[in-house]
């Protein structure tokens, strides 16, 4: 009985342990890439990516809101585990899956809320952010607008913004009273966005989960 005891009572205080561990496993990441919902779209499908969530990064103004984020970019922070995929693999695809060369916008959203960046935490993601940047130019040759800048502030979206792509309340759009996830689905398709991207990349281009190649 006290073996029983003694066991339970390891494997009780072990528990706080095991989740702490996981919890300093992940790593996060900022990325600005236009929409919001289509940037998260594209991370929840990658391997390795626990998380994500749409909101407004880089900028000064205290609350920022859908209505009022002056300053600020629509940006998604990925929470992922580097055993599974790395920064340098997320930050590469995040390149493959925005328009690099546009510096007025991305796509049919344009102005300075919706322009790609790449927030970085700490001196080895900048490091790893700029190479890639400097890869993708070759490979495009062309110049990269997209700028590597220090992560600041990122503030979570409301709440109906979070998994957009996924919801299937109805709401009332400029293609009907139809469900919210199938309103994503003709507003990317209508904004360009992956027509864009593959005519820009090619085969290397990431388009919502799937790499053309």
């Amino acid at each position: 009985m006290r073996k029983f005891i003694f066991a339970a009572l390891i494997a009780l205080f072990a528990l706080p342990m095991m989740a702490f561990t996981a919890q300093a496993k992940t790593q996060f990441a900022v990325f600005a890439g236009g929409c919001f919902w289509c940037v998260e779209s594209n991370f929840d499908k990658i391997k390795g990516v626990t998380e994500t969530i749409s909101g407004y990064a880089g900028g000064t103004m205290k609350n920022p809101t859908y209505h009022n984020h002056e300053g600020n970019q629509e940006g998604v922070k990925v929470s992922f585990d580097p055993d599974v995929v790395s920064y340098d693999t997320l930050v590469r695809t995040f390149l493959r899956s925005t328009d690099v060369v546009d510096d007025g916008g991305q796509f049919c959203d344009r102005g300075d809320a919706y322009i790609s960046v790449i927030f970085t935490m700490d001196d080895e993601q900048r490091k790893l952010a700029e190479a890639a940047v400097a890869d993708a130019e070759k490979a495009l040759g062309q110049k990269i607008v997209t700028p590597v800048r220090p992560f600041t502030t990122f503030t979570a979206a409301e709440d109906y913004h979070q998994n957009y792509y996924l919801g299937q309340n109805r709401v009332l759009t400029r293609f009907g009273w139809i469900k919210q996830a199938d309103a994503y689905e003709d507003y990317r398709k209508a904004c360009g966005r992956d027509a864009r991207v593959k005519e820009l990349w090619g085969k290397a281009a990431y388009t919502d989960g799937k790499m053309t190649n």
